[in-house]
């Protein structure tokens, strides 16, 4: 389940994360430069994010100046650029800060119109940490999904045949473009295109739906944390893709079959005190229902 810790007391060093639009950004990385100084805070960043930005760069240290952990990591960008800062501290106690430089941004603490005083608060350690699950997937070694693990068709292939178990009891097994399972931060993205259920950040499980199911009986399903889920690609059937939070990662042969299976506490998203859910919910997407 989601846990909800006090940021750091002392925030002595941060890594600094933008997405690729470095011209949407390149004011933002300077304010950040200089809320980080101003905070007593050493602000680093890869090779990479360093010539992105030129001259609005000045004052952000390598990266590899840094020894361990940083204490923070701020993002600047959307969803996508934040998943990617979550992934690759998973595992860690490094809290996530993200300002939305994207287009929804569910998963940012604030959107740029509160750009300074979010980067007054991430510096100074003025906001919460929830903790988010995520889902595994033992192909080319362990991959970590903090949204979903997606098995999609193959463009211009014939339609997929998959079907899933739990717990040794095949539970699904339909023609359709692909199949999703989702953690409850990432139930709200292809998951819900799909007419999955939204679960909430706290929800101890995952969501498994169906992407263009050829029937009218697939319906998605709520899994136990503790319950292993198996996919398998039908026999004759050709190769679908594994795709984990947006990115290709392997291939699941025609009658091969693979595990999926959930695990808490895998990585630390900062948001600011007297934000849930069911506020980001309503702001994010409107009302539920009219």
């Amino acid at each position: 389940m989601s846990r909800r810790y006090a940021a750091p007391a002392e925030i002595r060093t941060a890594v600094l994360l933008t997405h690729t639009q470095p011209e949407q950004t390149h004011e933002a990385v300077r304010a950040a430069v200089a809320a980080a100084q101003s905070a007593g805070c050493r602000l680093v960043a890869d090779d990479a994010e360093r010539r992105k930005h030129g001259d609005a760069a000045a004052g952000l240290e390598p990266l590899d100046s840094l020894e361990g952990e940083p204490d923070l990591c701020v993002v600047l960008g959307g969803d996508g650029t934040i998943l990617k800062a979550l992934s690759r501290y998973a595992g860690t106690a490094v809290p996530v800060f993200g300002i939305n430089y994207g287009t929804i941004g569910f998963l940012a603490a604030v959107d740029p119109d509160e750009r300074d005083t979010a980067l007054e608060r991430a510096f100074s350690g003025g906001f919460e940490i929830v903790t988010l699950p995520a889902l595994t997937i033992d192909v080319n070694g362990s991959a970590v999904a903090l949204n979903d693990v997606s098995f999609i068709r193959r463009p211009h292939g014939r339609v997929a045949e998959l079907a899933f178990t739990v717990g040794g009891q095949e539970v699904g097994h339909v023609r359709c473009d692909g199949l999703v399972a989702a953690t409850p931060a990432g139930s709200t993205g292809y998951n819900l295109a799909n007419q999955g259920p939204i679960l909430a950040w706290g929800v101890e499980g995952y969501v498994v739906s169906f992407i263009a199911p050829h029937t009218l009986t697939a319906r998605p399903l709520v899994v136990a944390p503790d319950d292993v889920l198996l996919i398998r690609n039908a026999a004759g059937r050709e190769s679908v893709d594994i795709v984990v939070d947006g990115e290709h990662i392997a291939e699941l042969a025609s009658g091969a079959e693979t595990e999926v299976r959930f695990r808490d506490d895998m990585a630390r998203l900062a948001q600011l005190p007297g934000t849930n859910f069911y506020q980001r919910i309503y702001e994010k997407f409107g009302h539920l229902a009219r």
